[in-house]
């Protein structure tokens, strides 16, 4: 079944979409787990989180786009992985974990202030120089993807990057300063 299929029988609560992308995904996501140095266990634990986020989110209907259903389980995976390590070494917990424990409210505060320079500088960006931060850093896209998608050599990306950072850091310092 192809992907957009899939995501679209999950969307609408179809039990064998379900069981269909995980016999699809399910080795992916735990020779994944193991090439970042976790044991069996670990790595089926990993999978089993993964899976159970993946199909919430695509269920909630968090999917844009459904041909990127391999990279969105690979996203999710990365992070399940970044979490066990966490949990694993008693590092202090990532904001989406804080937030299950509670903020005071001027955290709160200076929280969605941050968020509104964010998208506000994200929005001054050129579409090109978005559209690579997005796929880069947000849906962790290989590089050699994220090229054929902009349409450029994959040896063009470096240079992009930089000049994207560079003009995300001044947009965004002008708006922090005012």
């Amino acid at each position: 079944m192809p992907d957009n299929k899939l995501a679209e029988g999950i969307a609408q609560g179809d039990q064998a979409a379900e069981s269909s992308i995980y016999q699809k995904y399910a080795g992916r996501v735990f020779y994944l787990a193991l090439s970042e140095h976790c044991s069996r266990e670990d790595a089926e634990d990993i999978r089993a989180e993964t899976f159970l986020r993946v199909i919430q989110a695509l269920r909630d209907g968090k999917l844009r786009k459904p041909e990127s259903l391999a990279s969105f389980i690979v996203g999710i995976a990365l992070n399940v992985i970044r979490e066990h390590r966490r949990r694993a070494i008693g590092a202090p917990l990532s904001e989406a974990e804080s937030d299950a424990v509670g903020k005071s409210p001027e955290t709160e505060i200076v929280d969605r202030e941050e968020a509104r320079r964010v998208l506000t500088t994200a929005a001054q960006l050129k579409s090109r120089d978005r559209d690579f931060l997005r796929m880069y850093y947000y849906e962790e896209l290989p590089r050699a993807e994220i090229a054929r998608a902009l349409g450029i050599k994959e040896e063009r990306l470096r240079l992009i990057k930089s000049r994207a950072l560079k003009r995300f850091q001044e947009i965004y310092g002008k708006l922090k300063s005012d």
